[in-house]
């Protein structure tokens, strides 16, 4: 299935073994959601253009922080794809009193590299002008470098290899998880960047002073040999894996002119080449205050949190520079368009279709129609899975992006059949929404699914943060108090308009996959379509799902990916597709007993 909405993944996971894979892959629930109700969050502006917002609770002894900057991959210009990524790791590189021994000289060799680097870039420039010449088949091999870059290069290992000694490797995370802190993370999609942590409630204090020194004073040290990391990163998680290739080109495909059409990951070409200029530059703009929403969540007084925060964070001035002004519209789709390919992967179709944006009156409706057609009770299941037997799977969603949407379905081909009568299926089932309104109670239960699910989201600290980042990151943080009365609203007119007015030809893409010659079936290997580090995961995963007993944890679990599903990149899809069937399977066999 190619990616619909890029989130990088986990830095790290804490929690039970077998649901940790649920936490990797609902860092953030995509689109608005009903709610139980209401959230008192405090909203503040500090004179530098931060925006504070604080919920009071006292369920737990806890605080989940965090912080959202509104920039993402949409945001950044051909030549620099990928920088928004790049800074989520640079965020935890420290501070001039976190991460080096001697900050002194620490700067000195970040100097040092700069130049060194400067000069191998006017190497490349040779290398590449070689490369539009013929004069070599490939920029980018090491043994079509010029002996000037070799020796450059080799210079500017030995000033990694000083600077590593003086380091103090992973003292911003051993700081937080000495003080009792947890969960620590980030994440970066095409509208947002978000950073948060859980501490104790009486560490408050230390994550005002540890947030806003990385804001107010970072140190970018190691710069280059991180890029080289996300380059890595896209390697491992694009490159590397059945679908991930097909997945870019598929949403390049789809939103042909829009910014959404590049990887968050970045492309190759400008991963490897954006400078520490080019990162300097795009932090002072995007990094600034008013680009800025603070989030706290937890045990703490409104009062004394907000004297804190000015405290500390009104030290970080204001940005020189407005961040501009990003509307970019997606232009009308002409007529279908169709992407086939041949993968490592059980055949299969995916199919998008042009919508629309976060908050707007039609997005509600489409996330309604997205759950009639999704889980084991939806049309599609029901129709292609238990009806036809066409697929082993299919569900659809809507996504709503801060500025253009999409909705999706996709199906899995069972073994005999092909993507093409999958396809033939879906949209048997699409047209039946757009002919006849849905029943009133088919209606009434999606609805209460949603008001259930956000009811148990607002057991916690730190679901609470995580919605508050999402709505705010797209635009408005209301919506977390906003949207479940709009979906409560909608009607089954509204869902048979909507499914007509968007569901068309013109608007749609389809991609079709189907298994390579040579590569194995799904009988043959289960993980077939797993990279080779997530095998051991997985299977290590499947044996505590067997091993569990609570039917009722098994179907918490489930019901989390069926109506919480956020989006990531291919390689992590395929693996919450075997993980679903596997606590399916589980759940089956628990129930007959």
């Amino acid at each position: 299935m190619p990616d619909r909405y890029w989130i990088t993944p986990c830095r790290r996971l804490i929690g039970p073994a077998w649901l940790v894979a649920a936490c990797a892959a609902l860092v953030l629930v995509q689109g608005p959601l009903a709610l139980a109700q209401r959230v008192p969050v405090v909203e503040r502006v500090l004179d530098n253009g931060m925006r504070l917002l604080l919920v009071e609770r006292h369920d737990e002894p806890t605080i989940s922080g965090g912080w959202v900057a509104h920039v993402g991959s949409a945001n950044e210009r051909a030549g620099i794809t990928g920088i928004a990524h790049l800074f989520e790791h640079m965020m935890f590189k420290g501070t001039p009193t976190l991460g080096t021994k001697d900050y002194a000289r620490d700067l000195e060799i970040m100097a040092e590299q700069e130049k060194t680097r400067d000069e191998m870039r006017g190497e490349v420039d040779k290398v590449r002008a070689a490369f539009r010449r013929g004069d070599i088949d490939d920029p980018f091999k090491l043994e079509n470098m010029t002996p000037r870059y070799r020796e450059l290069e080799a210079r500017f290992k030995g000033l990694i290899e000083e600077q590593r000694k003086i380091l103090v490797k992973n003292e911003f995370d051993r700081v937080y998880t000495s003080n009792g802190g947890s969960m620590m993370n980030a994440f970066t999609t095409v509208d947002m960047t978000g950073y948060f942590i859980t501490v104790p409630a009486n560490k408050l204090e230390l994550w005002m002073w540890m947030e806003s020194e990385r804001l107010l004073r970072p140190v970018f040290r190691e710069f280059y040999a991180e890029r080289d990391v996300v380059y890595e990163e896209r390697r491992m998680r694009t490159e590397s894996t059945p679908l991930g290739k097909f997945a870019e080109s598929f949403e390049a495909l789809f939103w042909e002119s829009h910014p959404y059409g590049w990887p968050t990951l970045g492309t190759p070409s400008d991963v490897s080449a954006i400078s520490k200029a080019d990162a300097d530059a795009f932090y002072g703009l995007y990094y600034a205050p008013q680009n800025i929403s603070l989030i706290l969540v937890g045990d703490l007084d409104p009062k004394s949190a907000e004297a804190l925060v000015r405290r500390y964070f009104s030290r970080i001035p204001r940005g020189k520079n407005a961040v501009p002004s990003f509307i970019p519209l997606v232009n009308a789709q002409p007529a279908e368009k169709r992407m086939l390919a041949e993968a490592d992967a059980n055949p299969q179709v995916d199919i998008y279709w042009h919508t629309v944006p976060f908050q707007h009156k039609d997005s509600y409706p489409l996330t309604v129609l997205g759950q009639l057609l999704s889980t084991r009770t939806g049309r599609l299941y029901k129709k292609l899975v238990m009806g036809s037997q066409v697929a082993t799977e299919a569900e659809g969603a809507q996504f709503s992006r801060k500025w253009a949407g999409v909705f999706n379905i996709t199906g899995e081909a069972r073994d005999g059949k092909t993507p093409q009568q999958v396809e033939e299926g879906i949209y048997a089932a699409v047209e039946e929404l757009k002919e006849q309104e849905v029943p009133a109670e088919e209606l009434q239960k999606v609805k209460n699914n949603f008001a259930a699910g956000e009811y148990r989201r607002l057991s916690s600290n730190f679901p609470i943060l995580r919605q508050l980042i999402q709505n705010d990151g797209l635009g408005d943080w209301r919506e977390i108090n906003d949207a479940g009365a709009k979906i409560q609203a909608v009607t089954a007119a509204d869902v048979r308009r909507v499914a007509a007015r968007y569901f068309t030809k013109e608007a749609r893409a389809v991609g079709v996959y189907t298994r390579k010659a040579g590569s194995a079936s799904a009988a043959d290997d289960e993980y077939a379509g797993l990279a080779p580090d997530q095998k051991p995961i997985m299977m290590k995963i499947a044996s505590q799902i067997q091993g569990e007993t609570s039917l009722e944890k098994l179907q918490q679990a489930l019901q989390a990916l069926e109506q919480r599903a956020g989006d990531g990149d291919a390689k992590r899809k395929v693996l919450m597709s075997l993980y679903k069937k596997k606590l399916q399977a589980r759940i089956a066999e628990l129930q007959k007993k």
